[in-house]
C-alpha cells in the first residue's frame, strides 16, 4: 500500500460531521472574502430601497401607518432586513452553481465528506454574512431616523429572524441551481420569486391598505411572517395583521406563530436541499 493511498484512508477514517461542517464553512467564507462583488450587490440593492422608499414614499405612506409607529422609517426598516434575506439568499444557488460550473462540486461529490455537512457548512457561511449585512441595515435605518425600541438586544433579535426567515431561500436557491445547472436559469427563476414576496406583503405598506386579493396572498407569504416578526421586535408591540391571535402575551402574539411558519418552511425546503444533494450524482453536474 503507497503512502499516498494510507494517507488518503486516515483522512477518510478522521473525517467527523463536524469537521465536513467547518471545512465547507471556512471554504464558503473565503471564497466570498476573495470575490466580495456578490457580497456587495446584494447589500446595495435593499440599502437603494430604503433611501429612496423613505424618502420618496415616506410622507404618503406615513400617513396610512398604524398607531403607534413613530415614522416611516422604522416601518420599513424590518421589511429591507428581509429584502437583505432573500438578496443574499440567491447568491447561495448563484455559488452552488458556480462550484458546478468549474467542477467542484463534482469533486465534493466522489469525496468522503457528509453530503447533509455540505450543505450545512455553506449554509451557515451564509448565513453568518447575512446577519452581517443586516446589522448593516439597522445601523443606517437608525442613521436616517428609525427608532429601536428594544434596543441592542432588539437588533440583535432582528438580525436572527432575518436569518431564520433566509433558510428556506437559501434552500430553494439551491434546489433550483441543481435542477438548472445554470447560473442565469437560477437568477432569473430566484429573481422572479424575491420581488413578488415583496410586494404581495405587508412589507411597505399596512395590509388592511392593500387590495382584498393581496390580502389573501400576504397571509401564506414568508415574507409577511418575516416582516411582522422583525417589526414586533423593532416596536416591542403585537402587530400582525393578517391573524388575531391572543393567546399569547403582547409582542409574542405576533412572534410565536411567525418564527413557527419560518422555522417549518425552513426545515421542509432544507430537506428537500439536502435530498437533491444527495441525489446528485458527478455524470448529472457535468
Amino acid at each position: 500500500m503507497s503512502s499516498e493511498t494510507a494517507a488518503e484512508l486516515v483522512e477518510r477514517s478522521s473525517n467527523t460531521f463536524f469537521g465536513d461542517v467547518w471545512v465547507n464553512f471556512v471554504r464558503w467564507n473565503l471564497k466570498a472574502v476573495r470575490n466580495p462583488f456578490v457580497l456587495v450587490v446584494s447589500l446595495v440593492q435593499p440599502i437603494i430601497f430604503l433611501v429612496l422608499f423613505t424618502e420618496v414614499f415616506g410622507n404618503i405612506a406615513g400617513q396610512e401607518l398604524p398607531p403607534g409607529i413613530p415614522n416611516y422609517d422604522t416601518y420599513l426598516v424590518p421589511a429591507i432586513a428581509i429584502q437583505v434575506s432573500l438578496a443574499a439568499a440567491v447568491t447561495s444557488g448563484i455559488g452552488l452553481v458556480n462550484d458546478i460550473e468549474n467542477g467542484m462540486f463534482e469533486k465534493v461529490l466522489v469525496s468522503p465528506m457528509n453530503r447533509t455537512a455540505v450543505f450545512l457548512g455553506k449554509t451557515l457561511a451564509e448565513l453568518l454574512r447575512i446577519a452581517v449585512q443586516i446589522g448593516i441595515i439597522l445601523g443606517l435605518g437608525v442613521v436616517l431616523g428609525a427608532e429601536i425600541e428594544t434596543g441592542i438586544l432588539g437588533a440583535i433579535a432582528i438580525m436572527g429572524i432575518g436569518v431564520l426567515f433566509s433558510l428556506w431561500f437559501i434552500a430553494f436557491s439551491n434546489t433550483l441551481a441543481i435542477i438548472t445547472k445554470d447560473q442565469e436559469s437560477t437568477i432569473i427563476g430566484a429573481n422572479l420569486l424575491q420581488f413578488p414576496l415583496l410586494f404581495l406583503s405587508s412589507a411597505f405598506v399596512p395590509v388592511e391598505s392593500l387590495p382584498s386579493w393581496i390580502q389573501t396572498v400576504a397571509k401564506v407569504n414568508p415574507v409577511t411572517y418575516g416582516v411582522d416578526a422583525a417589526r414586533a421586535v423593532i416596536l416591542d408591540a403585537d402587530v400582525m395583521e393578517i391573524w388575531d391571535i391572543t393567546a399569547f402575551d403582547g409582542i409574542w402574539n405576533t412572534l410565536v406563530p411567525a418564527i413557527g411558519v419560518l422555522a417549518g418552511l425552513g426545515l421542509v425546503l432544507g430537506a428537500v436541499a439536502v435530498f437533491m444533494i444527495r441525489r446528485a450524482a458527478s455524470a448529472d453536474v457535468r
